[in-house]
């Protein structure tokens, strides 16, 4: 039997043995239940099940830590044996007691199945267990012999190759050492020639990496020379520049400040003309209403100061309320 065998097996046997211990936990549990109400008072009826639980958590307990130790090759004394029987024997007592309190043999029979099963499973499935073990050790034992026997004829030819080959080694190193010392006076007197030549060569290159590194100083600070010219070139191009356009705006702006002073004085001149003695000329009459609407003065102080009906003034009070308004103020206070 090889390793895959014995492991399909311990498969089959914890399978069994787990699926025959929790059937016969659910009907320990649904046969015993009852019995611990019947028996307990109502107000705590509740806690009927707590017992065959208990019980059954105890099988589980045993087969679990047996399948451990078998697995280890241990023997946990006497008291798991107590534990087992104890646990095998309430189970039994408490799947019968229900039976045998109604005199009813068939019943005692029905009810013993499960528990007398559940015991000489765990008893069974413990043997097979530690028979499995013996032959697991007894096939890792038989594995490590063999695996042991072929790494010492490794091991052994490993050395016979390494026996011939330092004597092929020293062999060859006699010979090797005649040729490199023969090889060595060539390569001393070669070195002699090359370190000549390459002092010879690195002395010309730091000659003429010393120009060269001189030339490139004096262009270098030629360039830099030429930027901070052009750097200073371009930034007083660019401080003219921002002064004549400071200069500009300031222009710019008190131009827009006359013009606006200009307009506010002709508004002010035609406001300050007062009430007008007739019906003043067309042109005239919207420019004194474009001033009026601009300060804000009602419809009838502006038809009295151009002379005009309230209806006319209130029309162009209108246009000068329109989007193109401003247009027309501009324009006005333009004239």
């Amino acid at each position: 039997m090889n390793g895959v065998q014995i492991r399909s097996a311990e498969r089959a046997l914890s399978s069994g043995t787990w699926l025959i211990v929790c059937g016969a936990m659910l009907y320990s549990i649904l046969t015993v239940t009852p019995l611990m109400a019947a028996h307990t008072p109502d107000e705590w009826d509740w806690t009927a099940p707590i017992l065959p639980l208990v019980v059954d958590a105890a099988v589980v307990i045993v087969v679990k830590l047996d399948d451990v130790l078998a697995r280890l090759g241990g023997h946990g004394g006497r008291w798991p044996v107590i534990l087992r029987w104890m646990t095998g024997l309430m189970t039994l007592a408490l799947n019968t007691a229900g039976s045998a309190l109604k005199k009813d043999p068939v019943g005692v029979a029905v009810h013993a199945v499960a528990p007398l099963l559940l015991i000489v499973t765990a008893e069974t499935s413990l043997a097979y267990r530690r028979a499995i073990a013996a032959a697991v050790e007894a096939l890792e034992a038989e594995q490590r012999a063999e695996r042991e026997r072929r790494e010492q004829a490794a091991r052994e030819r490993e050395e016979a190759a390494r026996r011939q080959a330092r004597e092929e080694r020293e062999h060859a190193a006699m010979l090797a050492r005649e040729q490199r010392e023969h090889e060595a006076r060539l390569a001393r007197e070669q070195a002699e020639r090359e370190e000549r030549r390459r002092r010879e060569e690195r002395e010309a290159k730091e000659r003429a990496e010393a120009a060269e590194r001189a030339e490139r100083e004096r262009r270098e600070r030629e360039r830099e020379q030429r930027e901070r010219e052009r750097e200073r070139i371009e930034r007083e191009a660019a401080e003219r520049r921002e002064r004549e356009r400071r200069e500009r705006e300031e222009h710019e702006r008190r131009e827009r400040q006359a013009r606006a002073e200009q307009a506010e004085r002709e508004r002010a001149a035609l406001l300050a003309r007062g009430p007008a003695g007739s019906k003043l000329p067309e042109a005239e009459a919207r420019q004194i209403v474009a001033a009026a609407f601009t300060a804000g003065l009602s419809v009838r102080q502006t038809a009295e100061l151009c002379g005009w009906s309230v209806g006319w003034v209130s029309a162009r009070y209108a246009e000068h309320r329109a989007p193109a308004a401003g247009g027309a103020e501009l324009a006005i206070a333009s004239r």
